[in-house]
């Protein structure tokens, strides 16, 4: 039934009414719908609740830094903007890889690249994987994912647990949208399909405990509305226009979320696979280095009551904490082999609450990509990052030695190499030891290799059309 109905022709009726919302929320100051505001007390009471509903927003590409929540000067996004102040906000979060297959097999597992193994374009998630929407299920929620990204389809592995996991229609496209990026190619429809397809699970299956997962990709693309276009017309102008407008995708979600009466009873989560670069080193887009303006996201928790203030919490964490967390949250089971930890603990600490345990902070963090995942014809090249506290270490695995090391407490943008010719910091030699550990332990936590997927001609066309360079 979840099926068809997501199916059929009512998501692009309902449509109408949600770009009417879009109108007003772009006309006006955007504020919350009301909700109670309660203490941090609050946040352990959630998993005894039994009407506790998790959406979980991914918004591919979208980098912290490009947020007024994170510091950004542009008013791109005052929806995400004003969930965080009144949730949880984790301020220095880094992703495991800059590439969507490899980090959100990261994120949906909770294990280190180096150990699920997905990581060139052919690899696919086995069976034998546990992922999020399996524990939810197993719980009795209703489980939908709805999808924009051909690396999360399910041919790769990502559908397991839920009941309907599809790619929306694509609707009648707007005559004023405009694509900023020359670098992509044109991706079917927008993420205004995206919000119909939801508004349309939210209008029938709201009365019963539910997971949405919602993967948003109009800010991998820079589309926007160009009739609220206010930044300017370069590619990062266009980058920021689109996370404004994909914001106003969001106030539109939460607005149903709030008529229905669901937003009481809805944890709101939001996260992102990788960031986006503009130059900063030498190299626009990702997918190509393990940098900063690459790794570092976002990771947002709205609750179904506003905290005043917000949490934030300043200990650098990373994606594959995430689900971890969520899961503690609403009292669910924990991932199995799980290489990530609930930080929950961190955040409670952050609003006046106990001590968190010395290990939560300040852990190691392992970033991996293989420069040529797009390329079954060039051997594997591991590129790895070590994240140890304010110290981050870039090594390509093919030659050791062409180290770089960056102090973030310093140079958060990594502007400053502190390995030269003539010296290799005794820190860039102990991260060394650890990048090299990290390859030497890797192991399956499922005792199975990855999937390998044969892709037809149209499959890779379609990922193609990404922006992404694919070779045979």
């Amino acid at each position: 039934m979840l099926r068809r109905w997501l199916d059929s022709p009512w998501p692009y009726f309902i449509g109408a009414a949600i770009l009417l919302v879009l109108a007003i929320a772009s006309q006006f100051e955007v504020r919350l719908p009301p909700r109670s505001k309660e203490s941090i007390d609050s946040i352990a009471t959630l998993k005894e609740r039994d009407d506790v509903n998790v959406v979980f927003i991914l918004i591919d590409t979208l980098r912290a830094d490009r947020l007024g929540l994170y510091g950004y000067e542009r008013p791109t996004s005052p929806n995400i903007d004003l969930l965080g102040r009144t949730g949880i906000v984790f301020r220095h979060v880094i992703s495991q890889s800059s590439w969507t297959k490899t980090s959100m097999a990261s994120l949906w597992t909770s294990t280190l690249p180096a150990n699920h193994g997905i990581l060139r374009y052919s690899h696919a998630l086995p069976d034998e994987a546990t992922l999020p929407a399996e524990i939810f299920k197993a719980a009795g929620f209703r489980t939908a994912g709805i999808w924009r990204n051909g690396w999360v389809a399910p041919n790769f592995g990502f559908s397991q647990g839920f009941e309907v996991y599809m790619r929306p229609k694509p609707g009648r496209e707007r005559a004023n949208v405009q694509r900023g990026n020359p670098s992509s190619h044109p991706l079917l429809g927008t993420d205004e399909d995206l919000i119909r397809s939801a508004g349309d699970f939210l209008e029938n299956f709201g009365n019963e405990r539910f997971f949405l997962y919602l993967h948003f990709m109009d800010a991998h693309q820079y589309l926007y509305d160009a009739s609220s276009a206010k930044f300017g017309t370069s590619y990062s102008d266009s980058y920021d226009q689109a996370i404004l407008w994909t914001d106003l995708l969001l106030g539109a979600l939460i607005d149903k979320l709030d008529r229905l009466g669901l937003l009481r009873e809805t944890v709101i989560a939001i996260a992102s696979d990788h960031g986006e670069a503009f130059q900063e080193h030498g190299r626009e887009g990702h997918a190509k280095n393990l940098y900063a303006e690459v790794t570092g996201v976002p990771f947002i928790i709205s609750l179904p009551f506003l905290l005043d203030p917000g949490i934030e919490v300043e200990a650098t964490i990373s994606n594959l904490d995430v689900w971890p967390t969520l899961l503690d949250l609403v009292g669910l089971d924990p991932l199995p082999n799980a290489d990530g930890v609930s930080v929950l603990p961190l955040a409670l600490e952050a609003g006046g609450g106990a001590p968190a345990e010395d290990g939560l902070r300040d852990r190691t963090i392992f970033g991996q990509l293989d420069r040529f995942w797009g390329n079954p014809k060039r051997p594997s090249y591991p590129i790895i990052s070590v994240t140890e506290g304010n110290w981050r270490l870039m090594m390509h695995a093919e030659n050791p030695k062409g180290l770089e090391l960056y102090d973030r407490a310093e140079d958060p943008g990594e502007s400053r190499d502190l390995v030269t010719d003539d010296e290799i910091p005794a820190k860039a030699e102990s991260l060394l030891e650890l990048a090299n550990q990290y390859l030497a332990d890797a192991k399956s936590p499922w005792g199975v290799d990855p999937k390998e997927v044969e892709l037809d001609a149209l499959k890779l066309e379609q990922l193609r059309a990404l922006g992404y360079v694919i070779k045979r």
